[in-house]
């Protein structure tokens, strides 16, 4: 049953503290504890002010000498040679020049950007199902048993006999050149 309490005097009444003496005269009045005053706090709008000066001051001091450096270098630079100039500049590989110049040719900017982030944002929150999925007890057993149901059934259905192995191989290459020739003809326009 001990109990602290905080006047608005600083005061602290410990009911714990060591019983005196007598025991009826401190029974029926707890112990008091007074606290040192605290300093006045400094007055901080001036020293904050000052502090926010300096610091601009420091950052306006910095931006200038950037300015300045930039700009005696522009003036005290030197050609090079030629040989020198084709041998600093780098060229893009050629797999982004085909990005920029598909970019270019694309009408319609805005909804292929749409697109983009969409699919982006269907790709993570599928991988966040299927993550959430994985983490539930039974089910990715389940699922592997009937990944493995089906691989097993295709598989017998269609790579275990010939002519159907024959059959799958001829409409896989259709579809792969289909593709092909699809893909030729976007990247050449």
């Amino acid at each position: 049953m001990a109990s602290l309490s905080v006047s608005s005097s600083s005061t602290i009444i410990d009911s714990r503290a060591p019983l005196p003496s007598s025991r009826q005269a401190s029974a029926s009045s707890p112990s008091c504890i007074s606290l040192p005053t605290l300093p006045p706090q400094p007055a901080q709008s001036q020293t904050r002010a000052a502090k926010a000066t300096a610091y601009c001051r420091k950052i306006v001091r910095n931006v200038l000498t950037r300015a300045a450096d930039v700009e005696v270098a522009a003036t005290t630079q030197v050609e090079a040679p030629a040989a020198n100039t084709e041998a600093a500049s780098t060229e893009l590989p050629d797999i982004v020049k085909t990005v920029q110049e598909a970019w270019d040719k694309v009408e319609d900017k805005y909804a292929v950007s749409s697109l983009a982030v969409s699919g982006f944002v269907a790709l993570w929150g599928t991988a966040g199902v299927i993550s959430a999925i994985d983490r539930l007890p039974l089910v990715p057993g389940v699922l592997e048993v009937v990944g493995i149901g089906y691989t097993g059934w295709f598989a017998y259905k269609n790579l275990v006999f010939k002519p159907d192995r024959s059959s799958n191989l001829l409409y896989n290459l259709c579809l792969f050149c289909s593709v092909f020739e699809k893909m030729k003809l976007i990247f050449s326009m």
